[in-house]
Formats: C-alpha cells, structure tokens, sequence
C-alpha cells in the first residue's frame, strides 16, 4: 500500500532492535514485509537483464543518479589525510558530516515537492548508507540502510513499479560503485566481517540480485565466474561479476583461500539455485542478525509494528513473491556442503575443515 504523503505522519527514525530477544518483533514486522517484498519484487524485475538492458528512465530516477553523482564529487574534493594508521582514514568523518548536514537538502532535490513532507524520515536512511563515522568502517548493515532508502521510496509512491528496473541496473548500481569509491579512498574497514569465511567483505545484495541478472545466461555458466577472463569481459554488464572483479582488484592470493565461499558457491549447478540460495543466506545472514538489526532504524514508513499480511509491492498489490517456493526454504537441491551455511567455518562431508583444495579446478588462483 502507497503512503499518502499529504495525510500520513512522518516521524524521525529510531533504533528499536535493543536486545537480542527484539529480533523476533523484528521478523513479525511490517517493515520485514516490507523489506522482503521489495527484495525479491527487484529481484524478479531484472532476471535475466544486463546491466545495459534498455529500461525506463523516470526523472526521480535520473535524480537520483545525480545525487549520487554528487557524492562522488564530494569524495573527490574531499582529500584523505596523512596519518599513521594505514586502514580508516579520518578524512571520511568530514564526507559523512557534509552528508548528514545535507542529506535533507540531497534528497528534496531528488524528490518532486508532493513527497517533501517524507524528506526528514528517508534522509536518515541515506546517511546511514555511506558507513559509520566513528569506527570509519563499511558493512552489510550500511548496504541495507540504502536497501531501506529505495523502499521508502516506492513506499511513498515516488517510485513505482515501471521504476524496478532502473531502480536496481541504475541507481542501486550507482550506489555500489559510490560505495567502493569510498572504501578505497578512506580505506574503510570491513564491518562485522567473518573474513575468509564471508560472502564478501562489504556487499551482499550485488550478488544476489547479480545472480538474477545471469538466470539462464547461455554464455556464463557458474563455474565460469571464477575464470578471470570471463570476469573482466563482463564485470560492466553483470553485478554479481563486478564484485568479483571488485575482489580480485583489493585481494591477493589464492581466490579458494581468500573467498572460500565464493569458490565453493561456483560449483552450485545453476544461476537460479544460486539466487534462491543467496536469498535464504541474506535472510539467515543479515537480516536475522542482532548485531547488524541492532542498528538499523524505524519509523513510520519502514515500521516495526507487528504486521498481519505482507503491506507493500512496487505493483501496489500484495506481495506475491514473498511466497518462494519450498527450495528456496528447506533445501536448495545442490549437492551436500556445496552452498555454504554462514556464520560458521564451513566443513566438508566428513566435518573437517576444507584444506583449499577445491575438486572443481586443479589450482586455487583464478584461470587466466
């Protein structure tokens, strides 16, 4: 359901997750809905569509582009500094407070003035994007304040659903390039990394729309992800394969070493498989976990209110891809140990650790 912004109540964002018992209001939230819904109804928009796709491109679309755009023009002018430390450069604490100083100002110059009234409540979202200012470090949770930024704004009816796919090839693209930009500059820290265990350092929702963009790809099979060839002749049409190349670029050694489970994940039979997988990763990953729900933040149009039936669709209707089919729950049809489960160290068959000797390739580096 729409929000209308000339009667509706909008209110400042506040944490409401205090203690590991709250993740329970959380998952029964209609902000949760919310959240899931918009997920996998972006999810479904680009299956099968590259990141050059031709798509509607709306002019809030194309405002948003711009004030990403002048995020990257900020973190240009905005120089790190010397200092001992090798890693978190305190020049990011000048870009987070020119953005929270005018994150309002960003976001009404995106938003007709018939949404302005929600600016306040969304722009919150927005400046919990970037990272945090304090610990100068980048994580999962940060991608999902932006996550929650793009809902509100199809919640309000600013976005709709033609929108979807610009909304993901476009912006939320834009968003991620913005975002190592910023990583690489002021050498941000990793936030709540598991390290060689992870996914991957920052992002996590690339790789699971980017699966999307490949389903039944006839040229890229998921095994052919981890050849470096195929990945540079294609990180510029496919995000999953942008954050490889991303990786490749800031990591050295043995890619089974450094990303495990990346490697691990190519030997998954099918782009499809590997999407439902990543789905059920991110639910059990992130959004299920206090120390990154914690810090998210709620308020009226992302609400932890108790939800009775699933509120919110980019099609206005209800959220009929909320209901995933039984795979995507309960058991994915790969092979045992294959996809990873996260949050522990990962274990072959017989429950030993995995030695770095992956039966897919005959070495650990990527093939030329």
């Amino acid at each position: 359901m729409v929000l209308d912004c000339a009667t509706h109540t909008f209110v400042i964002p506040t944490r409401a997750v205090l203690s590991p018992t709250d993740i329970t209001k959380w998952e029964k939230s209609e902000a949760f809905q919310d959240i899931l819904g918009f997920l996998t109804s972006m999810n479904e928009a680009v299956r099968g569509k590259k990141l050059s796709t031709d798509c509607e491109v709306s002019p809030i679309i194309t405002n948003l582009l711009k004030m990403i755009d002048k995020l990257n023009t900020w973190i240009d002018e905005i120089l790190p500094i010397d200092q001992p430390q090798r890693y978190g450069n305190k020049a990011f604490r000048e870009f987070f407070a020119r953005l929270k100083e005018n994150g309002e100002t960003l976001v009404k110059e995106a938003l007709p003035e018939e949404y302005h009234k929600a600016v306040p409540e969304i722009a919150t979202y927005l400046v919990e994007s970037v990272g945090n200012s304090t610990r100068i470090d980048y994580g999962t949770g940060h991608e999902f304040a932006f996550i929650m930024f793009l809902t509100c704004v199809f919640k309000i009816g600013a976005l709709v659903e033609k929108d979807s796919v610009a909304t993901v090839n476009k912006v939320f693209n834009s968003y991620i390039d913005m975002c190592r930009k910023l990583q690489l500059t002021y050498k941000m820290e990793p936030a709540g990394s598991q390290g060689v265990w992870s996914l991957d350092d920052y992002q996590f929702i690339p790789f699971y729309w980017g699966s999307s963009q490949l389903h039944m790809n006839p040229k890229i099979a998921p095994e052919m992800f981890v050849n470096e060839k195929i990945v540079n002749e294609n990180a510029n049409e496919f995000m999953f394969l942008s954050c490889i190349k991303f990786i490749l670029q800031v990591k050295t050694g043995p890619f089974a070493e450094h990303s495990n489970q990346l490697w691990n994940i190519s030997a998954v039979q099918s782009w499809s498989k590997i999407n439902q997988g990543l789905f059920k990763m991110y639910k059990a990953e992130v959004l299920a976990k206090f120390p990154v729900i914690q810090h998210v933040l709620f308020g009226s149009i992302l609400s932890v209110a108790q939800a009775t039936e699933p509120k919110f669709h980019p099609s206005g209707s209800d959220m009929p891809s909320m209901k995933m089919p039984p795979s995507a729950f309960v058991s994915m049809g790969v092979r045992e140990g294959t996809f990873p489960k996260m949050g522990a160290v990962p274990t072959d068959l017989m429950g030993r650790p995995p030695q770095f000797t992956p039966p897919m390739h005959s070495q650990g580096r990527l093939p030329k």
